[in-house]
This record gives structure tokens, C-alpha cells and sequence, in this order.
């Protein structure tokens, strides 16, 4: 796997596998509304069918029994959010309920084998994936669960807060990870970036400073949360929108360099 393709693939996947299990392994269910599974399902279920396409386009060439397999088991991901995402519009919550659950170690098995076809070490590889669905995983539903405060007046504002801890605890696991890809000046960027990304470590200076403009993003979150106005929940929900942004970046910069 390689180039833009590649990239865009990766940072699909991740989004699909960090929303899915942050939304089914958080303790929501039976707390938040149906609706709010159903619209975070769907834009799961989006990124997990992106990223299945990305990943096809992204191989090039001979194509191993490995890389053969991580694409296989991206549509499998996808295709159990569909499943959940549909037994939930029909009102059948225990199908999907499990197909939800079941969704995530697939999720995880998805990780790990794009991690084999993707990096030059599977252990640096695994951690940097595994961290980086966290990361957009915590960014992404935290936004969504922000927007579905305006359906759910009454919802208390523990949920979203379990959000922004999540989000502060993956900034520090993406940081770490995103220091995996080292600094070493002589890095090449590689076919189909741009070349100015290799230079000096350039990509992952930048997913750098996107994750620690992630991590201020995500402390103000916090305490947005923890003022008595009746405000509070739409300024949560307006910073989760930039660091929709700032992650999305860092995990666009870290990816080139990871790849490139």
C-alpha cells in the first residue's frame, strides 16, 4: 500500500475503527438514544466504505496473500457497521447491538493486518495505527455527540465530558506515536507527495503541531464543560469541530510520513 491512496485508506480505517469502538465500548448504549448510535453509525459506516475503496486503490503492482487480506478485512469491518447500522433503523437493537460489538475486535484485526502491508516495522506500525483510531475516534464522536445535544435536551453533560478526557488521553498516545516516525533529515518523501515533506522530518514536525493544537483544543473542551452556563455543551461542541480539523491533519501528515 502507498501513495495519497494509501494514505487517505489509512486514515479512513482508523476513523471508522476508533469511532465504532468508542461508540459501542463507552457505556452509551441504554444512556444516549437510538438516533444518536444511528448517526454515528453512519459516518463510520462512510469512512469504513472509503476506506475499503481507498485500500483497493492504493495496491499497485503484484498483489501479496497480506495486503490481499487487510483489504478483505476493511470491507469485513464495513460491512458488520452496515449491518448494525441497518438492524438499528429497524428497531432490531440486539442484532445490532452485536453486530456493533462484534464490529470492533474486527476493527482491530483490521488494524494489525494493514499494519503488516504498511510500515517497515509491524510493532511501530500497530502502535501508530491503534493510537491514531483513538485519536480521530475521540475527535469524531465527540463532534457528533456535541450535535446531538440539540436533539437530546435533557442528556446531562457527563457524556461529552467522558469525551474530552478520551480526547486528552489520545492526544498523548498519538503523540507518542507520531514520534515513532523519528526526525532523521535525510527522509525522502515518497511517490505522489510532495517532495518538501521529506525534507528534515517536515510531515512529522507537522503532525506534530497538529496534535498538540489537538491537545489545547481538547483541555478547553474540558473546561468549557465544567462552567455552569447553559451555553456550555455548544462551546464544547464548536471546539470539537476544530479538533476534527487539527486531528484529521496531524493523522493526513503522519500518514505521509509513515508511507512515505
Amino acid at each position: 500500500m502507498e501513495g495519497p491512496s494509501g494514505v487517505v485508506a489509512l486514515v479512513l480505517a482508523e476513523t471508522a475503527a476508533g469511532g465504532a469502538a468508542l461508540l459501542w465500548l463507552t457505556g452509551l448504549w441504554g444512556r444516549v438514544r437510538r438516533g444518536f448510535f444511528v448517526l454515528t453509525g453512519s459516518v463510520a459506516l462512510a469512512c469504513g466504505l472509503l476506506a475499503t475503496l481507498a485500500a483497493a486503490a492504493a495496491v499497485s503492482g503484484s498483489v501479496s496473500s497480506s495486503l490481499r487480506v487487510a483489504v478483505l478485512l476493511t470491507a469485513a469491518t464495513t460491512a458488520l457497521l452496515g449491518i448494525s447500522l441497518a438492524a438499528l433503523i429497524l428497531r432490531a437493537d440486539r442484532v445490532g447491538f452485536g453486530a456493533g460489538i462484534l464490529s470492533v475486535p474486527v476493527a482491530v484485526v483490521m488494524l494489525v493486518a494493514l499494519a503488516r502491508v504498511s510500515g517497515p516495522s509491524f510493532l511501530s506500525a500497530a502502535a501508530q495505527l491503534l493510537a491514531g483510531a483513538a485519536f480521530m475516534g475521540a475527535a469524531m464522536d465527540g463532534l457528533l455527540l456535541g450535535h446531538w445535544y440539540l436533539v437530546d435536551r435533557k442528556l446531562g453533560r457527563e457524556p461529552i465530558g467522558r469525551y474530552a478526557v478520551m480526547l486528552i488521553a489520545a492526544v498523548a498516545l498519538e503523540a507518542l506515536a507520531v514520534a515513532l516516525l523519528g526526525f532523521g533529515e535525510g527522509s525522502v518523501a515518497g511517490p505522489g507527495f510532495s517532495p518538501f515533506l521529506g525534507i528534515a522530518g517536515l510531515s512529522t514536525w507537522l503532525a506534530l503541531g497538529m496534535v498538540a493544537c489537538t491537545g489545547l483544543i481538547a483541555i478547553l473542551i474540558r473546561a468549557s464543560l465544567r462552567t455552569p452556563r447553559s451555553r456550555a455543551v455548544q462551546a464544547a461542541t464548536g471546539f470539537f469541530y476544530l479538533a476534527v480539523i487539527t486531528a484529521f491533519t496531524a493523522e493526513m501528515a503522519a500518514k505521509v510520513g509513515f508511507l512515505g
